[in-house]
């Protein structure tokens, strides 16, 4: 009996999945596998954390559908030949992925199955728009946001939920064995370090709807106005759900949509959100046009630019201890929980890249490897974008000021308060400049600069007057 072969890969869940329901629409045997392709980008350890959980609620899901998930860890061109032989395959669905090496495969093995009599459906499951449907006039490629995201809200073709199909799994009928999801390794061990990430987070199919009913039930309402302030935790908290696709953006899209339909006064909070749903749309569209973009200046100009190389304070900024509290409340919070929060991305990466004039990939690799929603093309387009060499980046003399920015997005200091607790008993006033603190008051308070918390490791004021200099020059300098 011919047999379909389900490959699930940044798409794990039930619910408005193309290639699943497709395949399953065939009425055949189905056998759904996922792969860790030891061939494509390693994970980060906090994305190892994630996808471990992440594929054990979904194999308890299919579970539930007298249904069956199996796993195998090896080279997917090798795996997927063995099981077209072994198993009969006669096609195969995957949904569509974008990054650069991703491509290269899925290109490669259409065109290998295919002259091998083996039907492929591929299909566009975690996007709103895929990058080769958006183009200019000029039949090229949008390098500013706002053009890009006006153009696809103007076209933007409403497409409906599928349902979770019927499965007819064959696993169980056949000689298929799977990998124990633990042989795997995904998960740390001396030392596990994941206590945090345990505390703040639910991967799965159904913790992502969880987290979308919480968003919209609490913070939806205030999105608008309170997105920016870490301490409120306003935003969705859906961005990790989303890379690892179980959620997809539609099922967010309809659901927001639909609520601005019936309660006009969430109207700004939606428009807002959505944007940002449209920021992560346009970081996978440049990734797709300028495949490089993960490791090469979209700006030539900054190919020379005089990074400075110092373990010293990379450490420093890596660990939380710059003695900037909204910089290391930052570094503190990504290190615990696998997050950190939108504003403070660009306070800390702004802080590397122009106060300490470190190289943005090195900032991308650290972000890489600690969160839980690292995504090679929003990685990449954000920090070129602070870093200023990217498309639509930052301008050069935009540099954030650390005490500035804690004053206005924290103005009572909870967030740093949270996050670096030798600073709790500090008033209003110093939580971010902790140096200016006068000497009554930190004996008072029993806090030790310099030994509890760290004094700057360098002087803003200065650095950023030299920043100017060297950006200044790059700018300056022919294209």
């Amino acid at each position: 009996m011919k047999k379909t072969l389900v490959w699930l890969r940044q798409d794990l869940r039930l619910l408005d999945n193309p290639a699943l329901y497709h395949a399953c629409a065939l009425n055949q045997p189905t056998i759904i596998i996922y792969i860790l392709d030891e061939a494509i980008y390693p994970l980060g350890g906090a994305q190892c954390w994630w996808l471990h959980y992440s594929l054990e609620a979904l194999q308890k899901d299919l579970l539930k559908k007298q249904s069956k998930l199996i796993l195998k860890k090896g080279i997917a061109e090798n795996i997927l030949i063995d099981l077209i032989e072994s198993e009969n395959i006669s096609h195969v669905f995957w949904n569509r992925c974008y990054e650069p090496l991703a491509i290269e495969r899925d290109t490669h093995l259409k065109q290998l199955f295919t002259k091998m009599g083996i039907i492929i459906e591929s299909f566009n499951a975690s996007l709103l728009n895929e990058p080769h449907q958006i183009k200019t006039k000029e039949d090229s490629f949008f390098k500013i946001f706002t053009y890009y995201w006006k153009t696809c809200c103007a076209h933007q073709k409403i497409k409906p939920l599928l349902p979770i199909p019927v499965l007819i799994n064959s696993a169980d009928n056949t000689t298929l064995e799977s990998d124990d999801l633990p042989t795997w390794d995904l998960l740390p061990k001396s030392p596990d370090w994941s206590a945090g990430l345990k505390n703040h987070w639910q991967p799965g199919e159904a913790g992502a709807k969880k987290q979308l009913k919480n968003f919209i039930k609490s913070k939806l309402i205030d999105y608008a106005n309170a997105r920016d302030f870490p301490a409120k935790s306003k935003t969705s908290f859906l961005s990790p759900h989303l890379h690892f696709g179980e959620i997809s953006p539609w099922q967010i899209y309809h659901i927001l949509k639909q609520i601005e339909l019936e309660n006009a006064a969430m109207g700004r909070s939606v428009e807002l959100y959505l944007t940002q749903l449209g920021w992560r749309e346009f970081s996978y569209y440049l990734l797709y046009h300028y495949p490089k973009l993960p490791e090469k200046n979209f700006k030539s100009r900054f190919d020379n630019f005089p990074w400075v190389k110092s373990k010293k304070l990379l450490q420093a900024w890596q660990k939380g201890k710059t003695g900037y509290p909204i910089v290391d409340a930052g570094m503190r919070q990504l290190w615990y929980s696998g997050y950190m929060h939108n504003r403070v991305r660009m306070i800390v990466a702004s802080f590397l890249t122009k106060d300490l004039l470190i190289d943005w990939r090195v900032g991308a690799d650290w972000f890489w490897d600690t969160l839980v929603d690292a995504d090679l093309a929003n990685n990449s387009a954000s920090w070129q974008w602070v870093a200023g060499s990217g498309t639509d980046a930052s301008p050069y003399f935009r540099i954030f000021n650390p005490t500035l920015q804690g004053e206005k997005f924290d103005p009572n200091g909870d967030y740093v308060r949270r996050w670096i607790p030798e600073l709790k008993k500090l008033p209003n006033k110093y939580i971010h400049k902790p140096w200016e603190t006068p000497e009554t008051i930190l004996n008072s308070t029993s806090i030790r600069l310099g030994t509890d918390y760290p004094l700057p490791i360098i002087d803003h004021c200065k650095a950023r007057q030299h920043a100017l200099e060297l950006y200044k020059k790059t700018s300056n300098n022919p294209l």
